[in-house]
């Protein structure tokens, strides 16, 4: 896996998660943030890099849709950074399903938080999960 910085979006499986997103129909992107908020919200066993960082992107633009940080990336789906959006469901628990994956991420049995502690900078991935988790709670 690539990566290249602790943002949401910088790194091989989140920017190919994105351009999944992007290419998807409105209708159908979010049944794809929850997919992938809930492949890492449910997962039991080890957490795999790839779905946790699929699920933190995906955190990011529900937190971004919410008031949260305005997404920018050069690798977050192009028409977010266009300023379009994605239509929530107004009685959605996408937010409430977005901070249960962003524990399980942080959480043991991690290949994210297991690199980001290999790596030394767990520190900065993690104030990444909490400035997230701050747009999720507005």
């Amino acid at each position: 896996m690539g990566t290249w910085d602790v943002g949401p979006f910088d790194n091989d499986s989140a920017a190919d998660w994105c351009g999944a997103l992007n290419d998807a129909s409105a209708e159908r992107r979010v049944e794809l943030i929850r997919q992938a908020l809930a492949t890492a919200a449910g997962s039991d066993d080890y957490l795999d890099g790839d779905d946790a960082n699929s699920a933190i992107a995906a955190a990011a633009i529900v937190a971004a849709q919410r008031g949260g940080q305005p997404i920018t990336s050069a690798y977050a789906p192009s028409f977010l950074v266009k300023g379009g959006g994605v239509e929530l469901p107004s009685d959605s628990d996408l937010a409430a399903l977005a901070l249960r994956a962003l524990d399980r991420v942080a959480a043991e049995r991690s290949e994210w938080r297991d690199l980001w502690e290999e790596a030394g900078a767990l520190p900065q991935a993690t104030a990444v999960l909490t400035s997230i988790r701050e747009g999720l709670s507005r």
